[in-house]
């Protein structure tokens, strides 16, 4: 008994995909899935933009810095390199400096920039929006006091 429910189900299965094949045939991918998710563009594409937020309150009074941030007309990938520039929409990531130090790192996540561990006191992180080869396309600096420890405003 459970056999024949078994082939009864896969045959009615077969008979709806078939059903469904037929009123797909002679559509293509475009008509039923829509535009491509990632299509060479008409226009160029408008400059690449960065905008960065205050680090968010509630950390900061505990020592953490959150900053949220966001590009427009570039998303943020972990791809590098000069082919990469080919990609449209255009693809990028992000470099971030704190307090003017010679170093920096790199960051394709596109999660928020989390810093802990930084001592009490005035500091300024820069966040620049850079193309596949790591060529700058924007930035943005803010400055914020991380305050005293037990420190509450």
């Amino acid at each position: 008994m459970l056999t024949r429910v078994l082939i009864s189900s896969v045959l009615m299965g077969a008979s709806a995909t078939c059903a469904w094949a037929e009123r797909l045939d002679g559509l293509s991918a475009a008509d039923v899935l829509g535009p491509a998710a990632v299509a060479p563009l008409e226009h160029p594409q408008p400059p690449a933009r960065l905008i960065v937020d205050a680090p968010l309150a509630g950390p900061l009074r505990k020592g953490a810095v959150f900053i949220q941030y966001r590009a427009e007309n570039l998303r943020i990938e972990p791809v590098f390199g000069p082919d990469a520039l080919k990609v449209t929409p255009r693809i990028g990531h992000i470099h971030v400096i704190v307090d003017d130090n010679p170093w920096h790192w790199a960051d394709a996540s596109g999660e928020p920039v989390i810093l802990v561990g930084l001592p009490a006191g005035k500091h300024k992180v820069t966040i620049i929006l850079a193309d596949p080869t790591h060529k700058p396309l924007d930035s943005k600096t803010i400055a914020f006091t991380v305050p005293a420890q037990g420190a509450h405003h």
